[in-house]
């Protein structure tokens, strides 16, 4: 951005003033009214003489009274948005229904086509669970059939295998050791299941690498809550029954900051993925 002098920002002052009023359809009379002040003091604001800037209590009131931003009426900001409306443009919450994939996600992903996306997901990626994975897990779902949860499964790793996109995921490896154990979230899942689902996931991350790479980092050392980052235009984060979606880019950057640690603290890298899930294989087996 653009830095003014004293004299520069006070024109910059009477011209946003000025243009905001003009779209505000308001007079100096109404503005006067609205900011407290008498009509010579918003005349003097507009005089083309203009040398100091009001005090603070002057540009908030005529910010407020015109629905700008006291930052851009003193050129400190090129967004006339208050800070308010600012955030309600660059972040929304989205409904995140117990689904596999629903149509906001498939949505945020095709238009990231081409980009590189980065995940966190909650548990094992969903697109690469296994039929009777999927059964297990969905038998008493709401709102969606087993055979719906797989069909979304089938479509979505289809999607990812068609994909000229770049695709990464940073999993906690407690997480993939308690699957194969069948500890927590995976209690009662049998061991039939559990083999058969790492085998098809070390199949999957040989498969598609580069384009899909796959690490696993120690939550005990570095955290992440369940993230995606669809390239530099969205960044969200799931919070259980809603995605809190970014679209500014410094929050967007901050996110694929956060992911790129994880991946450089990862303790199993995308190639070395599949000998260890053979060696989970084999402590179970």
């Amino acid at each position: 951005m653009i830095k003014y002098d004293k004299r520069d920002r006070a024109s910059l002052f009477r011209k946003r003033l000025a243009l905001a009023m003009d779209d505000a359809g308001v007079n100096q009379s109404v503005l006067a009214r609205q900011v407290g002040v008498d009509r010579s003091t918003v005349s003097q604001l507009l005089a083309p003489g203009l040398t100091r800037l009001p005090n603070a209590q002057v540009v908030g009131e005529c910010a407020v009274a015109l629905g700008v931003s006291a930052d851009w009426l003193l050129g400190l900001s090129d967004r006339p948005e208050r800070a308010a409306d600012l955030l309600a443009a660059t972040m929304s919450i989205t409904e995140a229904p117990r689904a596999l994939v629903d149509e906001q996600i498939l949505a945020w992903h095709r238009e990231a086509a081409g980009y590189k996306i980065r995940h966190v997901p909650a548990t094992l990626p969903d697109m690469f669970k296994i039929r009777a994975m999927l059964e297990w897990e969905y038998a008493d779902a709401l709102q969606r059939t087993t055979e719906q949860a797989i069909g979304a499964s089938e479509d979505w790793l289809r999607w990812i295998r068609e994909s000229a996109g770049d695709y990464e995921m940073a999993i906690a490896r407690h997480e993939v050791e308690s699957f194969a154990r069948g500890e927590g979230y995976y209690k009662g899942l049998p061991v039939a299941i559990r083999m058969a689902q790492l085998e098809h996931l070390a199949t999957l991350s040989e498969q598609l690498y580069p384009r899909l790479r796959i690490y696993l980092f120690d939550a005990r050392r570095v955290f992440s809550s369940p993230v995606t980052i669809f390239g530099p235009l969205i960044a969200t984060l799931y919070l259980g029954r809603h995605y809190l979606a970014f679209r500014d880019r410094t929050r967007i950057a901050a996110f694929t900051e956060h992911f790129d640690w994880l991946v450089r603290e990862a303790e199993i890298t995308a190639r070395a993925l599949p000998a260890f899930l053979d060696g989970l294989r084999a402590e179970i087996g």
